[in-house]
C-alpha cells in the first residue's frame, strides 16, 4: 500500500524542543536511564505548583464549567485581563476585545491565520520561540528573522529591524522577556521598535507570557502602552507565572485605535468560533489569578528557588573552560554559548545527542530557535540547584572530552 504523504507545508517547520531528541531521551529511560530534561519550561514536572487559590476557583465552578462557553472566553475573565491590560497603559481595551485559547501556543495560530495572505512576511526574532516560525509558514507566511545576538546581549538592533522590511511585511513579534535568551528589553529600544511598526502599518504581536518572572532588578516595560493608538496584540497566560502550563489557558488583547482593526478583531472572532470556545473549567482561575497578590516574586527573589538556579547555572558557566552566557533577566532558561577558541569545529545538535547518550541530559540545540550555523544551547532553570550543580559537571566532561579530540585531529594533521 502506498504510504500516506504527509502536508507540503510541514516541509519548513520545526519544534525539537519535543522532537527527536526528546524522542530518544524516552528510549534511553525505556531501556532503563535516569534522564535529567532540560528541554522544556514546564513547571509541575519539577516540583512547583499552581497558588492554591486557583485550584480552589476551579473547585468551586466545576458545576459552571459543562456547557460550551463564549467563543473568546468568560465574561469574568476577560474583564480581568481587560482591567490587568488598562492598568498597564493599554489603549481601548475592553473585554470584547480580549481572546481567551486553549495556551498562547492556539492564540498565536490564530493570530496569523487571521492575518496573513500567502507570501506575507512576518518579522521574528532569531533566536525565537519556534512555535512563531511554525505559525508563520503553516498560515502560508514567510519568516524574516532579525539578529538578537550574545554579542549585543541578546537585543535586536533597531536599524537591522527596519532594513529586513519590504512591501509583504505585515507583523513585528517581540518576545519579552525572552525565550530562549532570558533577555529583557530596555523602554528605549521597545520605543524604537514601535516607531518602526508605525512608519511602516505593521501589527505588533507581544508574546509576554512571562512578564512577571524578573531576575536582580530587571523591569518589564508592556508593549501595548508604548504601542498607544496603534494596533497591537498582546500574549499572557496562566503558564509560567502562576505556574499551570496544564491549564492551558492563554489570553491575547488587541489594543489600540478600535478603527483600525476591527475587521482583524471579526476575523479572530469568528475564528475563535470555528472551535468553539478555550476550556472553560480553567477559565475560572484568571479572575484570582489576576486579582490577587502575585506569589511568583518569592521564586525569582535573592532566596527563591528559581533565583537560586539562575546563580547556579551562573557560577557552573563562570567554572567551564568552554562556556559563556549573557546571564538571563528573566523568563525560565539559559542560552550558554560554547566558545570557539578550544571547540573550533562545534555541531550544536551532535553536542545535544552525546549530552544526552553520554551523561543522560536532555538540553535543547540552539539551531532548534532558527539560529543558523549555532554554537548555543537552552536549559531551562526550572531543576533544583543541586540537580543543575552535577548537570554543568556533566556538561563540562562532554565538553572536555570534544577539546580534546578535536586538538589531538590538529596535531595528527599537523
Amino acid at each position: 500500500m502506498a504510504p500516506i504523504i504527509p502536508s507540503a507545508h510541514l516541509a519548513d517547520v520545526r519544534y525539537e524542543i519535543r522532537g527527536a531528541l526528546t524522542r530518544r531521551a524516552r528510549e534511553l529511560e525505556a531501556a532503563g536511564h535516569d534522564i535529567i530534561k532540560l528541554n522544556i519550561g514546564n513547571p509541575g514536572r519539577y516540583g512547583f505548583e499552581a497558588p492554591a487559590h486557583l485550584r480552589e476557583a476551579i473547585a468551586s465552578h466545576l458545576h459552571d464549567s459543562e456547557a460550551y462557553g463564549h467563543e473568546q472566553g468568560l465574561e469574568t475573565a476577560r474583564e480581568a485581563i481587560a482591567a490587568q491590560q488598562r492598568a498597564r497603559g493599554a489603549r481601548h481595551v475592553e473585554a470584547e476585545r480580549i481572546f481567551i485559547g486553549n495556551g498562547v501556543s492556539e492564540l498565536i495560530d490564530l493570530a496569523l491565520r487571521a492575518l496573513l495572505q500567502p507570501g506575507d512576511e512576518v518579522l521574528l526574532p532569531s533566536p525565537d520561540y519556534p512555535l512563531w516560525s511554525a505559525a508563520t509558514i503553516l498560515n502560508g507566511g514567510q519568516p524574516r528573522y532579525y539578529r538578537c545576538l550574545a554579542s549585543h546581549a541578546h537585543l535586536p538592533d533597531p536599524d537591522e529591524v527596519e532594513a529586513l522590511i519590504t512591501s509583504r511585511t505585515r507583523a513585528l513579534v517581540l518576545i519579552n522577556p525572552n525565550n530562549p535568551t532570558g533577555a529583557v528589553y530596555p523602554r528605549a529600544l521597545l520605543q524604537r521598535l514601535v516607531d518602526i511598526a508605525a512608519r511602516h502599518r505593521l501589527l505588533l504581536l507581544a508574546d509576554e507570557i512571562y512578564d512577571e518572572i524578573l531576575y536582580d532588578g530587571a523591569t518589564f516595560q508592556p508593549l501595548a502602552e508604548l504601542a498607544g493608538e496603534l494596533p497591537c496584540l498582546s500574549f499572557g497566560g496562566l503558564s509560567k507565572v502562576h505556574r499551570a502550563c496544564g491549564y492551558r489557558v492563554g489570553w491575547m488583547s488587541l489594543s489600540g485605535e478600535p478603527a483600525r482593526s476591527s475587521i482583524y478583531r471579526d476575523a479572530l472572532q469568528l475564528l475563535a468560533a470555528l472551535r468553539l470556545c478555550p476550556n472553560v473549567t480553567a477559565q475560572w482561575a484568571v479572575l484570582p489569578a489576576l486579582q490577587d497578590a502575585p506569589t511568583i516574586g518569592a521564586l525569582t527573589a535573592a532566596g527563591g528557588r528559581l533565583h537560586e538556579a539562575r546563580e547556579t547555572v551562573l557560577r557552573g558557566v563562570a567554572a567551564s573552560r568552554h562556556l559563556d552566557l549573557v546571564a538571563p533577566a528573566g523568563a525560565l532558561y539559559a542560552f550558554p554559548q560554547v566558545c570557539a577558541e578550544q571547540i573550533p569545529r562545534f555541531d550544536d545538535e551532535s553536542f545535544a545527542l552525546r549530552l544526552l547518550e553520554q551523561e543522560s541530559v536532555l538540553v535543547v540545540p540552539g539551531s532548534s530557535f532558527n539560529v543558523p550555523r549555532s554554537r548555543h544551547f537552552r536549559l531551562t532553570l526550572l531543576p533544583p540547584p543541586a540537580q543543575l550543580r552535577e548537570v554543568f559537571v556533566r556538561i563540562e566532561r562532554v565538553l572536555a572530552s570534544m577539546a580534546q579530540e578535536q586538538a589531538d585531529a590538529a596535531i595528527a594533521v599537523a
